[in-house]
Order: structure tokens, then sequence, then C-alpha cells
């Protein structure tokens, strides 16, 4: 039954990823029942195939709804940053945020040295950035106690704007971007399985001044965001 069922899950594979090519970002693919009728297959044959599709991120699955053509990753150039809401909007996309938790809490050691925060206190934003309503990245922002009115602020915009409003604007900064595996949490909170792959940027953002502002850790699922690397290569 093994050796019957793989071949028949390939051929569904392919035909489907066929498709894709003529299909636009979010357009819903066939139910399961319907390729079951198509292809005249088992709804595990079907299913099998089309969770290959969404581990190679090509659709998405949203429970209740079904599934859907997944969007072209959005890159971003490594040697700089863009809001997420303008990089988006340049991609053709929405972007939008879910609160996950926001609030004060004592800094870490780590904490303490880079943002300096007075009194040893800082706010922490955690938020899920989505574009076009599918989640990209988990977001922790934290930044020195003394900023505590960016709790009043509107978490599904941009904290950057927030923040320039408060005469403290972001200039430059540092960062370093790892790979890792998806969490427990990450899974839950960008819907892809526990151990995939995530592309963790972490940054320290600073002001106009040149003073320490802003420490991100942004981790994105690796199958719908990239960095693009602008080099130049050493004289031999």
């Amino acid at each position: 039954m093994g050796t019957s069922r793989t071949p028949r899950r390939h051929a569904i594979e392919q035909a489907l990823r066929l498709r894709l090519r003529d299909l636009p970002a979010h357009a819903p693919l066939p139910s399961e029942a319907r390729l079951c009728a198509e292809f005249g297959v088992s709804r595990m044959t079907a299913r099998a195939a089309v969770t290959r599709l969404v581990d190679a991120g090509l659709v998405y699955r949203e429970s209740g709804r079904g599934t859907f053509v997944a969007p072209e990753p959005s890159n971003r150039r490594a040697d700089g940053l863009v809001r997420f809401t303008e990089q988006m909007r340049r991609s053709g996309r929405s972007a939008s945020s879910r609160l996950v938790s926001a609030g004060t809490r004592e800094a870490t050691e780590h904490e303490r040295a880079e943002l300096r925060p007075g009194r040893g206190r800082v706010i922490e934003i955690r938020r899920v950035r989505l574009a076009d309503g599918v989640a990209i990245a988990v977001e922790t922002a934290v930044f020195s106690a003394v900023l505590a009115s960016l709790l009043d602020a509107d978490p599904t915009g941009s904290l950057h704007a927030a923040l320039v409003g408060l005469g403290r604007v972001p200039s430059g900064g540092r960062a370093t971007v790892t790979a890792e595996a998806a969490t427990g949490e990450d899974a839950r909170l960008l819907d892809v399985p526990a151990g995939s792959p995530v592309l963790v940027e972490r940054r320290l953002i600073t002001d106009q001044r040149g003073h320490p502002l802003e420490r991100t850790e942004s981790r994105y699922a690796a199958d719908r965001y990239g960095l693009d690397v602008v080099f130049a290569v050493d004289p031999a």
C-alpha cells in the first residue's frame, strides 16, 4: 500500500505545482474532497500531497478555511532597516500587527549594558507582524522605561512613528542574524511546525544623537521572509 500511495501523492503534488504558477497569492486550492474526486485517491493521499506544498512554503493552511497560495517572500536589504509597514507597502502588501503582550519589567543584564535604562526597568512590547493577514515574524521590542508612554501607542501601528513623536528618531544601529529552530511559541504564533527554520535578527537601534533606543528580536518564518545582501569582493 505504501509503495502505491507514494507515486500518486507525487503526481498530485506536481500537478498542483504547475497550477500554482498561474494563481495569484492567497488564491484558494481545491479542497481535499475535490482533490480526492479529481485524482481518485484517498483523503490521506490528497492531504499528504498538499502537506508537501505547505512544507515547501508554496501554500499555507488556515484552520476552518482551507489552503491558499502563499505570497512570494518579502525580502529586505541586509544593510538597511525599513519599517515593516513601509516594506510591505513597497511590495504591494498590507501590513498589520497583533499584540501578544506589553508591559514593564526588570532589565536583563544585556539590556542594562546596551540600553542603560533608568532605574534598571524596561518596557517590552511583543507583537506578531503580518502581511496580508499572514504571520511573518514575532517581534519583541525592548525600550528604557523612560519611554513608558509607548505603552499607550496603538500596538497595531508603527512604534517607530510613535518614537519620532516623542522626539527620539531611530537613526542607526547594528544587527546580528542567525538561523534557529522554531520554538513552541514560534510555532503557535507563526503557524509553523515546531523545529522548522526561523531567521532570527537581533538589533540595537540608536537615535539621532547616537543614544541607545531599542533592543529588538525579530523571529521570521524562514519561508516567508529573507534578507538580500549587496557586497564587494576583497581584492586577492
